[in-house]
């Protein structure tokens, strides 16, 4: 596991927006940056599920969280910028975004195979939707002292594997914006911009793409905290365009 031993206040006064955040390692990561003080943002499709995870947090005595529901398939670039100037009349800034939704994109299969549904579903979910949620959040993100972009990667993402087709494409094109973008920043803002691949983990998606996997085996997404409380925290500061692992 990556070796970071996160200080209680780590996030204290922090404000973080996190996709996904209803199930998974997006939960894992809310709670997880709530626990060390963040005042999270909660994105995700079903409200029921967010409620959850904002109960949690409250019952925890943790910072209020907000909720935003949104599905990322449909979702316009008005959504995006609607939900920046939200932000801005609520928080003023912001101090880290976390990219974790993401769809397999259809079953795992040979590449000519693929639906051209599926095809475009993921790409719309896991390339489209981070663009123009990141591109809506940039006026947020500079006003921040040190703010911190965390695009969730994939091993397939780094290295292409057989029958991984629209997940593995689109989570390479995530690892391409994440370096695009942080040498763009790199100099010229406080901003700085690296992935994760948080490796095997017990997650919906995992037990999905591997059906004959036992769950048992993979760590819990809890496990994998300490990476993305290390991005999201201060002593990262000078981390920007790289492609960490969490296990």
């Amino acid at each position: 596991m990556f070796d970071y031993h996160a200080p209680t206040d780590l996030l204290k006064d922090r404000v973080i927006l996190i996709t996904g955040a209803s199930d998974g390692i997006g939960k894992a990561c809310a709670l997880s940056c709530a626990a060390h003080g963040a005042t999270v943002v909660l994105i995700g499709r079903s409200l029921s599920k967010l409620e959850a995870v904002y109960d949690q947090i409250e019952a925890a005595g943790q910072p209020q969280p907000a909720i935003c529901v949104l599905n990322l398939e449909t979702a316009t670039e008005k959504d995006y910028e609607d939900l920046a100037d939200q932000l801005f009349d609520s928080f003023g800034r912001l101090d880290g975004l976390v990219h974790n939704a993401a769809l397999l994109g259809g079953p795992r299969t040979p590449f000519e195979q693929i639906k051209t549904e599926d095809w475009l579903q993921a790409m719309q979910v896991n390339v489209n939707a981070p663009f123009l949620l990141t591109k809506a959040m940039m006026p947020l993100l500079r006003v921040a002292g040190d703010a911190s972009v965390v695009m969730v990667s994939s091993s397939v993402g780094r290295t292409g594997r057989a029958y991984w087709g629209p997940y593995a494409v689109s989570k390479f094109a995530l690892e391409g914006m994440m370096q695009v973008l942080a040498d763009e920043q790199d100099g010229t803002s406080n901003i700085r911009v690296n992935s994760v691949n948080p490796g095997a983990t017990r997650t919906a998606m995992r037990a999905k793409a591997y059906p004959a996997e036992e769950p048992e085996t993979n760590p819990e997404p809890a496990a994998i905290m300490p990476v993305f409380l290390y991005l999201l925290g201060a002593d990262s500061r000078e981390i920007n365009g790289q492609a960490l692992n969490a296990q």
